[in-house]
């Protein structure tokens, strides 16, 4: 039973940058990993992914909606899952959460929330104007 524990989440204007990190109880160099995110009342939102793939590199997989302005990095040494998000905007503001599978999924399966097992609590994102 994976433990996913986000952080990093906070208030920026809008244009600012924050990291967010999860971080997990076990290694989770085998399981697919991604960030979703929430606003009450609407669907949870996919925003991208890690996977192990063909060579020694994960892939990752990004959500249009936020493409070139968030990456998504693992460091399997610590655990821990990364969310860097640039050029934030006021409809990033969002509760983000981290979540976790062991399933073999690749490419847009790994945008699909069902997929995912463990769930972290998240972590709230506000972006100011």
């Amino acid at each position: 039973h994976v433990q996913l524990v986000e952080s990093g989440g906070g208030s920026v204007q809008a244009g600012g940058s924050l990291v967010l990190s999860c971080s997990a109880s076990e290694d989770t160099s085998g399981h697919c990993m991604g960030w979703f995110r929430q606003v009450p009342g609407k669907a949870r939102e996919a925003v991208a992914s890690s996977y192990p793939g063909a060579g020694p590199e994960r892939d990752t997989f990004i959500a249009d909606s936020v493409k070139g302005r968030f990456t998504i990095s693992q460091d399997n040494g610590k655990n821990t899952l990364y969310l860097q998000m640039n050029s934030l905007k006021p409809e990033d503001t969002a509760m983000y959460y981290c979540a976790a599978t062991r399933l073999s999924i690749l490419g847009a399966s790994t945008l699909r929330a069902p997929q995912y097992t463990y769930w972290g609590q998240g972590t709230q994102v506000t972006v100011g104007t």
